[in-house]
């Protein structure tokens, strides 16, 4: 028995030495074997050759190096063909940005009414659509005024005087400046009267110009139609200036007051930000809402911007001194958040951040770098990508804490 029992005992020590074996070739297999990668989705990680599920492009090979080299060095012309600029980390004022959803108006203190100023039949008229754009001084309507013509007799009755007695009679002179005038607020231009030579010449139809550049909004008369002096005929919005109004809840109204500046970008041309003055706060909250509307003038618009068009006003807010970084020398995905400091020449290590504060421009940063420190900014994700193509590593998973 004794013997039965010491040969079982043998035959289990080299089993479980096979075993630890084979469990010890199997991992060094594992290890050895190739990691495949896409070299434009660092991303997509598998064991065996074959497309990139996102792009189509053939895998490449990876090699696994150490869990902790997070260090990447690059040449000069590998920096210069990645774009990579640094900026040394140093405290400056940073702040939030509320971005409101808001709408372009027509300038309403610069509408033009256009109206008859006299009695008549409209003859004709030159824009005959909404929408369409006018310079000052355009032909905007001709009209037949029996008013209108009497006063250019009246005028013509006046200059034949003082060409004849204006040497003799002085009150015939200011009988020409008043019937002048009256032309004038008649709606004639000055030209139209410098024309005026005889009597044998005069047409009871008037051409009136436009008196400003903007858009045609409204037209409220139509050819051969008979007008009372006054009627409104033509509204012309002008573009010089515009209007942007947003929607604010009771505490973000707190943010503003009149006078102050905002940044607007308009939906579309978002490369094209300008500022804008606040002039106008509502006093109360829209009937059933929550809401009130905050009024803007943007000064110098673009052309290309009309009444009507979707835009975004930016509030600033929690401005305070610290720590800060661009955006865009920020690396996030799933495991956390890191950046890229330089450490010796053209040498860059992953580390951990955690940040605080953040904007369209910049970030806080409250843990991971010192002032003074030298980080990557444009081509950071560039160096993300080249550790995980060359070494086969995910940075963010060893760069440190995890970031938040």
């Amino acid at each position: 028995m004794r013997k039965i029992f010491i040969y079982v005992a043998l035959v289990l020590v080299a089993i479980s030495c096979n075993t630890k074996h084979d469990q010890s070739t199997a991992q060094e297999h594992t290890e050895a074997m190739e990691k495949y990668t896409c070299p434009m989705h660092p991303s997509v990680m598998q064991d065996n050759p074959g497309q990139c599920p996102v792009c189509g492009m053939d895998l490449v090979p990876v090699t696994k190096p150490s869990a902790n080299d997070v260090n990447l060095m690059l040449t000069d012309t590998q920096l210069n063909l990645a774009n990579v600029t640094t900026q040394i980390v140093k405290a400056q004022i940073v702040e939030q940005t509320l971005p409101i959803n808001a709408l372009l108006k027509a300038n309403e203190d610069m509408t033009e009414n256009i109206s008859a100023r006299a009695a008549g039949r409209i003859e004709k008229l030159y824009f005959k659509e909404t929408g369409r754009a006018v310079k000052q001084g355009e032909p905007l309507y001709e009209l037949y005024s029996e008013t209108l013509l009497t006063l250019q007799k009246e005028y013509l009755l006046a200059k034949e005087q003082v060409e004849k007695l204006g040497d003799k009679e002085v009150r015939y002179t200011s009988f020409l400046n008043g019937s002048e005038k009256k032309l004038l607020l008649y709606g004639l231009s000055k030209s139209h009267i410098d024309k005026l030579r005889n009597i044998d010449d005069l047409s009871a139809r008037i051409l009136f110009l436009s008196p400003a550049t903007g858009i045609i909004k409204e037209i409220n008369v139509a050819e051969g139609q008979t007008v009372a002096e006054g009627s409104l005929l033509y509204q012309i919005e002008n573009t010089k200036q515009l209007w942007v109004e947003a929607e604010l809840y009771p505490q973000e109204m707190r943010l503003l007051k009149v006078g102050d500046k905002i940044k607007v970008r308009v939906s579309g041309f978002e490369a094209e930000a300008t500022e804008a003055t606040v002039i106008f706060i509502s006093p109360e909250l829209r009937a059933n809402t929550q809401v009130a509307m905050v009024r803007a003038i943007i000064s110098k618009p673009s052309l290309q911007w009309k009444p009507g068009q979707a835009a975004q006003v930016f509030l600033h807010h929690s401005a305070r001194k610290a720590l800060s970084i661009p955006v865009d020398a920020v690396i996030r995905d799933e495991h956390g958040t890191h950046v890229y400091v330089q450490t010796d020449k053209n040498t860059f290590e992953a580390r951990a951040v955690k940040t605080g504060v953040e904007n369209f421009n910049s970030v806080e940063i409250t843990e991971g770098l010192n002032e003074g420190e030298v980080i990557a900014v444009t081509g950071a994700y560039l160096l993300y990508s080249e550790i995980i193509l060359k070494k086969g590593i995910d940075p963010s998973l060893n760069a440190g804490h995890e970031g938040h």
